[in-house]
């Protein structure tokens, strides 16, 4: 008699399936995005600085940091592309008809090109400004104009994400492709950056959104998802 046998170790149980590894780049991508916007230098780190900001106020910017997160900024634009390229192998190819799986995607390829524009002009300060490669290209009022373009640019770039979070939610709540509880922070974390944005008026706060890059991937990456099921890689 032909016994029917369950596949042996195979069975990768639902605990031995449990850990997922290619999530972990949105956990890396966060992490590099945290340090290369945090790393910047500006006058009103000085106690005694007092607005409003002039010209001459720049002179005494370290520019180090600013070239240290401008080449950040450009490994970061190139990791969110293979991040997005990898989701759309893992998830999009695998689900063809989630919206929020391609809301996702989409949101992480606009962040990459902001990024690498916001973070170029970090890198030329830190190219132009005294004690750079390049000190004497630009007067004061130039390089001044040069400040200002990073002043919310670094932050404005991850808004994009946003969009990404409320494609978590649609896929956790209506698709049921993630986790409800991963949807949900996702949904409050992007929610609250707009409502706290428009109601004090700052534009770069929606940008912290980017801060849930890192337990977004761990999440995925150790949690129960169907788009990690069957994918032990």
């Amino acid at each position: 008699m032909n016994e029917t046998h369950s596949p042996p170790a195979t069975t990768t149980s639902a605990s031995a399936r449990r850990f997922t590894a290619w999530p972990l780049l949105i956990s890396a991508s966060g992490a590099l995005a945290l340090v290369a916007a945090f790393l910047e230098g500006r006058p009103d780190n000085d106690p005694s600085f007092e607005y409003p900001l002039t010209a001459e106020d720049l002179l005494s910017i370290d520019p180090l940091p600013y070239r240290i997160s401008g080449a950040l900024g450009f490994v970061l634009a190139l990791l969110l592309l293979v991040t997005a390229a990898v989701w759309r192998h893992r998830v999009e190819r695998r689900f063809t008809g989630s919206v929020g799986a391609s809301l996702v995607s989409f949101g992480v390829l606009a962040t990459a090109a902001l990024v690498t524009l916001a973070y170029g002009w970090r890198g030329a300060i830190g190219d132009y400004f005294p004690g750079g490669p390049e000190e004497d290209t630009y007067d004061l009022e130039g390089l001044y104009n040069y400040y200002i373009l990073t002043d919310f640019s670094p932050y404005i770039a991850f808004i994009p994400l946003v969009a990404s979070a409320y494609g978590l939610t649609w896929m956790a709540f209506r698709e049921r492709l993630v986790s409800r509880g991963l949807g949900a922070a996702a949904g409050l974390l992007a929610t609250g950056g707009l409502v706290f944005s428009f109601v004090t008026g700052v534009p770069g706060i929606p940008g912290a959104v980017v801060m849930g890059l890192l337990p977004a991937g761990i999440w995925l990456a150790f949690g129960r998802s169907a788009i990690t099921m069957d994918d032990g890689r």
